[in-house]
């Protein structure tokens, strides 16, 4: 006998043995994930020739890594250090497709304890490379416990506890260490000096972040010409990320609103509605100025009132919003709190407040003026 068709919430009916709506949608949900991490996988370069900008840290590796090759020796242990999205992960991956070696993928806050690091330094073929992202977040033990596998390519493991437990000692095959951080200072000085390279990464140039969005939008089969490259290139905060980013938006606002290519009427439109002005800052970003400005007189004011004020956090502030800012100079910090420079009012389209004292007045840690 027939059974009777399957009903979804909407009353339609679905064939027998489908998947109910809510598993579909989580499925859809994965796919367009999936969609995502492959589009930001397809916009990394390969190779480290291919990488734009970072050229005088490219070369300090591109003769490391040569030299390497040359003399069939393991690379030295490798840190990168410096803001999200400049490209350390970028240099970590490359690094290993250039020397033709195996590499394995760890995260620091991942790694609570010494035995979930050993599966990776025990599966560690000779010469390849293992990658700790966001290494300053390794826990003491867990660090201790790289020291020797770093220096002489061994590690000890306890067996048993109390007055039966012994030590094994086990030779690992030589393998290089690479580490991204965006906090130096978190590191202890025997682990940074256990690198045999340091090499930090600086923001990018306009042309650089230019030519970034021009290849990408290439990748991304998108039209795009040199002003609309420009101008997302702008208003990017010196960040490829941030770039690839804006440029996913505007290609999914002229996919919506035009013929899908990209100028730089509709790449400023794009960027208009998602808030991101002219310097490249968000919403988040002017209300913390306008913030600093309306209650507190343009400052300086303690970033915990600051913070209270926008119902925000502390750290959020501290860590997400300032950086770009006080790059900017737009804001300043004094002994008194921060406080907006002539640059936050002029963007921000108002007069300084007459009560408000100039930005390097000696009340705020300014120097002391010789004559009056």
């Amino acid at each position: 006998m027939a059974r009777e068709p399957i009903l979804q919430r909407d009353g339609q009916s679905r064939p027998e043995g489908g998947a109910p709506p809510e598993r579909e949608a989580d499925s859809d949900r994965a796919r367009r994930i999936a969609v995502h991490e492959e589009d930001d996988r397809a916009l990394r370069p390969q190779r480290m020739d291919e990488m734009v900008g970072q050229r005088a840290v490219y070369e300090r590796l591109a003769i490391a890594v040569d030299a390497s090759r040359k003399r069939a020796e393991t690379l030295g242990h490798i840190l990168f250090d410096g803001p999200p999205g400049l490209g350390k992960t970028t240099f970590a991956t490359c690094i290993p497709r250039d020397l033709g070696v195996p590499l394995q993928i760890a995260s620091g806050a991942a790694l609570a304890a010494p035995k979930d690091l050993v599966p990776y330094l025990t599966n560690a073929e000779e010469g390849s490379v293992l990658f700790i992202d966001e290494i300053h977040r390794v826990p003491k033990a867990v660090e201790e416990f790289l020291y020797p596998a770093m220096e002489d390519f061994r590690i000890d493991i306890t067996l048993g506890e109390g007055v039966n437990a012994r030590t094994l000692n086990m030779r690992l095959r030589p393998f290089t260490l690479i580490g991204a951080t965006t906090r130096t200072g978190l590191l202890s000085a025997p682990l940074r000096d256990r690198f045999v390279m340091r090499e930090h990464l600086d923001f990018y140039a306009l042309v650089e972040l230019a030519e970034i969005v021009r290849r990408s939008a290439a990748k991304l089969n998108v039209a795009i010409d040199d002003e609309a490259a420009d101008e997302i290139a702008v208003r990017s905060r010196g960040t490829p990320r941030i770039a690839n980013n804006r440029l996913r938006w505007v290609r999914d606002y002229v996919t919506a609103r035009a013929d899908g290519s990209i100028d730089r009427q509709l790449a400023m439109d794009a960027l208009d509605m998602q808030g991101v002005d002219v310097l490249g800052l968000d919403r988040q970003d002017r209300k913390y100025l306008s913030t600093i400005y309306q209650p507190f007189g343009g400052g300086p004011v303690g970033v915990e009132a600051v913070a209270h004020t926008m119902n925000i956090p502390t750290d959020t502030l501290i860590d997400e919003v300032e950086p770009f800012l006080l790059r900017s100079e737009l804001v300043i910090r004094t002994p008194r709190g921060r406080k907006l420079t002539d640059k936050a009012y002029e963007h921000l389209g108002v007069e300084r407040p007459l009560n408000a004292p100039g930005p390097a007045s000696e009340e705020d840690g300014g120097q002391p003026k010789l004559f009056e």
